[in-house]
């Protein structure tokens, strides 16, 4: 009962934090707008009759380029159209948010639940086995997995469905970090009373984890996890940028962005929709993760508030 009221507790004080955030505010309604249209996008453009895919030559010029002011921008294409074959801006970008959003998230699933296993496997354990994983980090954070994850795509055969093979090979490159931070966490909460006494009365390690572990880490988690997936989504532009991510007709933001440069002296704000798409969410998730970081941990709030206790702590 007391665990469950200090957990409620808890639960109000963060909402309260949050709430009282205004910018974290901002930064949660436009992460939930994304996946709405990561989600509903395409399935809304195809109820209204809009395809990413077809061509406006009508939109256009003699000279393939945008037929008006400002890239083409009109009521019917709000974004203006792309060169060349003056497709829309718009549907290209909302398509494109699936796949740049579910990629994203979908490798920072993968990777979480890799460093969940190894960081507090490592961190519980102990002994041999954690040498074993902490090297093993160093190693994957030493590691230029940019240029591994580009040599894996360009090696991998077509047939190979792309999407799925990127949410993969990210995840894959990307858990290091976050299990570091969750083995040191696991160390901590190893040597915690409530942890001693569960194992001197013979509990089995698994349970122990599930039970007195994983709950107690549950807040570092939430702050990793919304932290990491910036880095992903970025990942998987930077992948398509260099031609080795998803490939057409698969819209995405990376390919987008590679496909305007070429046209940035003619039509800038062909590179400027993707590019702010891509750079506002990754704004949203880290300015998320710091609010979540601030009001989960009231120790970190208390030293900002408080710039004597800082210096204590130096």
């Amino acid at each position: 009962m007391t665990s469950t009221v200090a957990t409620a507790t808890r639960n109000r004080r963060v909402w309260a934090s949050l709430r009282h955030d205004r910018i974290a505010v901002v930064a949660f309604a436009w992460i939930i707008f994304m996946l709405l249209i990561a989600l509903l996008g395409p399935t809304l453009l195809q109820l209204a009759g809009r395809d990413p895919q077809a061509y406006n030559l009508e939109a256009l010029t003699d000279l393939a380029q945008p037929l008006g002011l400002f890239g083409g921008i009109s009521w019917t294409h709000p974004f203006g159209v792309e060169p060349l074959t003056g497709r829309d801006l718009f549907d290209i970008v909302i398509a494109g948010t699936q796949t740049s959003v579910l990629i994203g998230l979908g490798a920072t699933v993968v990777s979480t639940i890799i460093a969940v296993i190894l960081g507090i496997s490592a961190g519980y354990l102990g002994g041999v086995y954690d040498r074993i994983i902490s090297r093993l980090i160093d190693i994957m954070l030493g590691f230029p997995s940019l240029i591994f994850m580009i040599a894996i795509g360009a090696i991998i055969p077509p047939t190979v469905p792309r999407p799925l093979l990127i949410t993969i090979i990210i995840g894959i490159f990307g858990w290091a970090s976050t299990a570091r931070v969750i083995r040191a966490e696991t160390l901590s909460l190893k040597h915690r009373a409530f942890v001693i006494a569960s194992r001197a009365s013979g509990t089995p390690a698994l349970t122990i984890i599930r039970r007195e572990i994983l709950p107690n880490l549950m807040a570092t988690l939430i702050v990793l996890t919304t932290m990491s997936v910036p880095g992903k989504i970025g990942a998987e532009a930077a992948l398509s940028f260099l031609g080795l991510g998803v490939v057409p007709p698969t819209p995405s933001w990376g390919y987008s962005i590679r496909m305007a440069v070429d046209w940035i002296q003619v039509d800038p704000l062909y590179l400027t929709w993707p590019a702010l798409s891509l750079v506002l969410l990754t704004l949203a998730f880290n300015t998320a993760g710091d609010a979540l970081r601030d009001a989960l941990d009231p120790q970190t709030q208390r030293r900002l508030e408080n710039p004597e206790m800082k210096e204590e702590t130096k």
